[in-house]
């Protein structure tokens, strides 16, 4: 796991946890990059990004 800046070939795809409700409480946003999940803070997107490896990420998931 990693946390960096966004760069500034950081994915345009992001998209919103489904549980994301719009109402101002938690967001996660997520992208897919090469072989890696990407998750920021969507109030806070210029703030860092979590970079983990898919099969990490993949595991996780399942794991919750």
């Amino acid at each position: 796991m990693k946390i960096a800046r966004p760069a500034t070939d950081a994915p345009s795809s992001w998209f919103k946890s489904s549980y994301s409700n719009g109402a101002g409480g938690e967001c996660v946003e997520c992208a897919h990059a090469v072989d890696t999940a990407l998750v920021r803070d969507s109030k806070k997107a210029e703030g860092p990004i979590l970079s983990v490896r898919v099969h990490a990420w993949r595991a996780f998931i399942r794991d919750l």
